[in-house]
């Protein structure tokens, strides 16, 4: 484990005499003189309580900011301008000398675990398990192979060791697909550490919610990674992925949703199951479903048939195949048909008026009861006066498990051993696309 870490020396620490200079104050206490660091070192150095070999981490930079001790090998001196003169026997320096910087910035000049630089094999072999227990086992146990095992205190109250707990994975919509009006990509990151607990398995769960204040009676449809999805178990319209992440030992995965109703509002929850069959924190994402697809020319030819059945005297047969008609299509559609037949034949009478005329009171309310089911927000769009249809095609990962799994609760595993076949597959995606002018 390699490991870069800032360390601030606050003064004192246990030095040599000709580092401290120590006085009795009142009440027997020492008082203890700062100095400089690097004056500190060099001390250390002289009482042979330093080597180089302690140091071989750490470099000392330096600037012109007064004088550094010649003793000191760490700092690095820059080039003297104008030569150097001789000393006197006083020591100091004279005019000619350019001064010696002194240094004001420690860094590590190359990345080692702080735990090499400890020259004795028990106290460095101690030093490394007490790091990889502290970065690994939260301090609550050892590490072994890569796996932590935990102390007797490190236990739940279910009785679970929960020395490596498990984080919880962030569902988030998938950046590559854009929900639609029946389709909704979702994808997170594995939160399996390289030492610790072990996830066996994530548990989705995606429920349609009317209101999102109801309470949660309604559980929704709950789905196993491994045993729905991978295993091809599950319904065709729920498809996951796996991937490598954008970093090493990173992976990702994805589920895309394929059948979900239009103009709806759904919640999905994901959490991660580990090897001894602890469940981490939660988290959830709500997404509605876009606007219905309609098909405009469609409801354009529907309202002029309709105008043609209501239009002059109007038989029982034909009543009844303007009724058949408005009730076989979908409430989207009937909408933008009102739409068009108002927009074209309003002067005749309004298609509401004109219904009611020509069908009876009990018929045309059946017919308009269907539009009332279109949220506010969709009707808006159904009356932009241009709707145009598109085709996008996009790509989404599909993996399928190449070995049988025995049943959840005699399982215990990792997701990485289990193998699965990926491959890239490619969807079309309809979407409606509104606007008040004329688009290309």
């Amino acid at each position: 484990m390699q490991t870069s870490i800032v360390v601030n020396f606050v003064y004192p620490l246990p030095a040599p005499p000709e580092a401290t200079d120590q006085g009795v104050v009142g009440g027997g206490r020492r008082e203890l003189k700062s100095v400089p660091f690097i004056s500190y070192l060099s001390a250390l150095q002289k009482s042979q309580l330093l080597t180089d070999d302690m140091v071989n981490g750490v470099e000392i930079r330096c600037e012109e900011k007064g004088s550094c001790p010649a003793s000191c090998h760490l700092c690095h001196h820059q080039a003297m301008m104008g030569g150097v003169s001789g000393r006197g026997h006083s020591g100091n320096s004279r005019s000619g000398e350019q001064p010696p910087p002194i240094p004001v910035l420690l860094e590590v000049s190359r990345v080692v675990p702080l735990y090499s630089l400890v020259q004795d094999n028990v106290t460095k072999e101690a030093f490394k398990s007490a790091t990889m227990s502290s970065y690994w086992c939260a301090g609550k146990g050892d590490v072994i192979d890569n796996w932590c095992r935990c102390d007797l205190s490190a236990f739940s109250k279910d009785g679970l060791p929960n020395c490596s707990p498990l984080r919880q994975p962030i569902l988030r919509l998938a950046p590559y697909l854009e929900p639609s009006s029946t389709m909704v990509a979702l994808e997170w990151m594995d939160v399996e550490p390289l030492i610790g607990c072990k996830v066996s398995d994530y548990v989705i769960q995606h429920k349609r919610v009317e209101d999102p204040s109801e309470a949660e009676v309604y559980t929704g449809e709950v789905l196993s990674l491994m045993d729905d999805l991978f295993s091809g178990l599950g319904s065709s319209c729920v498809v996951a992925g796996r991937r490598t992440g954008d970093h090493p030992h990173s992976v990702l995965y994805s589920v895309v949703f394929k059948c979900l109703e239009p103009d709806s509002l759904y919640k999905f929850t994901l959490y991660a199951v580990d090897s001894r069959g602890s469940h981490s924190e939660s988290s959830f994402v709500s997404v509605r479903t876009s606007c219905p697809m309609v098909d405009d020319s469609r409801a354009e030819e529907i309202a002029d048939k309709v105008y043609n059945l209501y239009n002059g005297y109007t038989s029982g047969k034909e009543q009844q195949m303007a009724y058949n008609t408005l009730m076989e299509i979908s409430p989207p559609l009937l909408y933008r048909v009102q739409y068009h037949y108002n927009a074209h034949y309003e002067k005749f009478g309004d298609f509401v008026w004109r219904s009611e005329d020509e069908l009876g009171p009990r018929k045309a309310n059946l017919i308009l009861h269907r539009a009332e089911k279109i949220s506010h927000y969709c009707r808006s769009l159904l009356r932009s006066t241009h709707i145009q249809s598109r085709t996008d095609t996009m790509a989404y990962v599909y993996c399928r498990s190449e070995e049988g799994r025995p049943p959840s609760n005699m399982w215990h595993g990792s997701l990485h051993e289990s193998r699965t076949m990926c491959m890239e597959k490619l969807i079309s995606v309809q979407r409606n696309t509104y606007s008040n002018t004329k688009l290309r």
